[in-house]
């Protein structure tokens, strides 16, 4: 990182964004290119769990080759300036690296969408209908390294 005073170290920082923020951008390669989804997302030790249909092009080059580059941001703010180069951005972001296995058995599968929901403010809603699981797979990133980054105005009144 270049700028490593910007670099966000702890930990417990790490953990707060991955678990609050709604968004993960996860990149594949498709060839010779980068292809990225954004996905609402639950997040538990050190895994992230995205539910998608059992076929399409993500599932297919998950197939080919399971290692991912993955973003998430937590509460991005522009700030106005009085000229064009005055205006910034507060912000806060994790990038990563980590591996896609396909879970397709109820238990996981429901388990996965547990996380989910509770990520989005549902976390007593653990019935789910048997078909709905049935044409499903839950994705289940689990993190191998990241890094993240704060605006140096993160924070500030």
């Amino acid at each position: 990182m270049r700028k490593t005073r910007l670099e966000i170290k702890d930990q417990k920082i790490l953990e707060e964004i991955l678990a609050g923020a709604i968004i993960c951008r996860v990149a594949m390669m498709d060839g010779e290119l980068p292809y990225i989804v954004p996905f609402n997302y639950g997040y538990r030790d050190g895994c992230i769990y995205i539910h998608s249909a059992p076929e399409g092009k993500k599932i297919d080059l998950i197939g080919k080759n399971k290692q991912v580059c993955f973003e998430v941001e937590d509460e991005i703010e522009i700030e106005e300036g009085k000229q064009a180069c005055s205006w910034t951005t507060s912000y806060r972001s994790i990038v990563g690296y980590g591996s896609i296995e396909i879970l397709t058995d109820d238990q996981s599968k429901q388990e996965g969408l547990e996380i989910i929901m509770a990520q989005h403010g549902a976390p007593n809603l653990l019935e789910f209908n048997a078909k709905n699981l049935e044409r499903m797979v839950i994705l289940k990133l689990t993190i191998s390294s990241l890094s993240g980054k704060q605006s140096s105005n993160w924070n500030k009144p």
